[in-house]
């Protein structure tokens, strides 16, 4: 062996416990598990997930395109849309799985949507401003007895099979909200009215 002095050996000691320091934090850092990116709602965001994309309209600051991590719920999309002072956002199921392509309408409360209505002209106010006489208390509809729905108020809705003075607020609301229907089908993207209320009222309804 080679005969070292004490100051020899003490600078070999530190020599060798540096190399086992950085031997050491090579193999932590190696062996520690990738971090995962995380989203508004707290779920993992991958590269090229399968999430849904859901349209977020209504009584929000920021209405557009959404695309979500797989799994995400009515609440993930609503905080990412910031729903408004006014939303009503109880009127909603915050849990409910969002599918690829769904529209989710965000309500304004029962107070706010009296206040539009009560701003807005009626069918009636309309109809007399456009010149058209008709009988007392009777709705404004299409030729054919169809019931216009880009026009109808509340009374005239209600008249509809299975609309009452509730859902027949939200139509209009959904008509303030996101402008005219193009199509009578476009009626099903109203929250409570699907595919079986569909079939009561698509030959009861027009919108032109």
């Amino acid at each position: 062996m080679l005969n070292l002095g004490r100051k020899e050996q003490g600078l070999i000691i530190i020599v060798a416990a540096i190399v086992l320091f950085v031997a050491g934090y090579q193999y932590a850092q190696r062996s520690q598990p990738a971090v995962e990116l995380t989203n508004a709602g707290g779920q993992p965001e991958q590269a090229g997930d399968n999430g849904p994309v859901v349209h977020v309209v209504g009584a929000v600051e920021k209405p557009g395109l959404y695309k979500l991590p797989p799994g995400s719920r009515v609440n993930d999309a609503l905080v990412r849309a910031v729903p408004l002072p006014e939303a009503d956002v109880g009127a909603l199921n915050l849990a409910e799985p969002l599918k690829d392509g769904r529209k989710l309408v965000v309500p304004l409360r029962q107070e706010q949507q009296q206040a539009a209505l009560q701003t807005a002209p009626s069918s009636h106010q309309t109809a007399v401003a456009a010149g058209l006489s008709q009988p007392s208390g009777a709705p404004v509809s299409s030729s054919g007895g169809l019931v216009n729905i880009n026009t109808a108020g509340v009374a005239e809705l209600d008249t509809l099979p299975g609309i009452g003075p509730a859902l027949a607020e939200r139509i209009i609301q959904y008509r303030q909200a996101n402008g005219p229907f193009q199509t009578i089908e476009d009626l099903q993207n109203v929250s409570g009215i699907g595919e079986k209320k569909y079939a009561q009222l698509q030959h009861k309804i027009t919108v032109r």
